[in-house]
């Protein structure tokens, strides 16, 4: 079935307009990000006063900050976006709508996408202009990173979806740890190898542990290996793809079974 822009854009559309009305949704948009790059790049600051000359923190810790900040901000951008549809009891109204489900998950990937590159924008601000962060020297490895972080991080929003639709509003305390737990497996402060065996197994799995070993390997020194930005590429197009047909079927099973009527204004808790 076609998708209908008019249609992705209205659901993008709607987001703007909860942002534009409410301070307090506009607000953490700028200030968890800067609090973020501030905290580290002044730790990065104090260890490259400690430790051997030579040696920068700065583009190892602060850009892998930036990177991983810049995940999960991709995957809250879906996941808020849904759940600004849960907390208001408009869920169902939408699907009362000619809108399809496909046309909801793009519109919410869309208001995702412009909320992470905000975001996005005021941390290489701050990195650069505060703590003298290049972006040049990381070249165009850069692009690929975040593209593999922004399609991973979809996928986790889509996927955090479809966990609150099939088992109630209640399960978005659910959704909240899932960047910490992920963290430990994805190495983003220190090299896979640190890790046992089992979850070095994990972290193979997990696409943003290739971005932060290709991030280690380019600011040492070395390149990215071609091989491990292919298979990070390839493990968050699955991951996309995977995370749309389950929400799709968690969708038509709420449809079907009538679970999705606890997301109207009368049954809704």
């Amino acid at each position: 079935m076609a998708i209908d822009p008019a249609r992705v854009g209205a659901i993008a559309l709607r987001q703007f307009y909860l942002f534009r009305g409410s301070i307090t949704r506009t607000v953490p948009l700028f200030v968890w990000v800067a609090i973020d790059i501030v905290l580290w790049g002044f730790i990065t600051r104090y260890l490259n006063t400690v430790t051997s000359a030579g040696f920068d923190f700065v583009p190892v810790l602060l850009g892998a900050v930036l990177l991983w900040d810049f995940f999960q901000r991709v995957m809250q951008g879906v996941t808020m976006a849904f759940f600004e549809d849960v907390w208001s009891r408009n869920f169902l109204n939408l699907f009362a709508s000619p809108l399809t489900i496909g046309e909801y998950v793009t519109g919410l990937v869309l208001t995702s996408v412009i909320t992470s590159a905000v975001g996005l924008v005021v941390m290489i601000v701050l990195a650069g202009v505060i703590f003298g962060l290049s972006f040049l020297s990381y070249g165009a490895a850069l692009g690929a990173f975040v593209f593999v972080l922004f399609l991973f991080g979809i996928a986790l929003g889509i996927t955090a979806c479809a966990i609150v639709l099939r088992f109630g509003p209640s399960a978005e305390w659910f959704i909240w740890p899932i960047p910490g737990i992920l963290s430990p497996f994805a190495g983003v402060f220190y090299p896979v190898a640190t890790l046992p065996r089992w979850m070095q197994a994990i972290a193979f799995l997990l696409p943003p542990s290739h971005v932060f070993e290709g991030l280690r390997a380019l600011v040492t020194g070395g390149t990215v290996a071609a091989d491990r930005l292919a298979i990070a590429l390839a493990l968050s197009i699955v991951c996309v793809l995977v995370a749309s047909w389950v929400f799709r079927r968690v969708y038509r099973r709420a449809v079907r079974t009538g679970l999705i009527a606890r997301y109207s204004a009368e049954t809704l808790s």
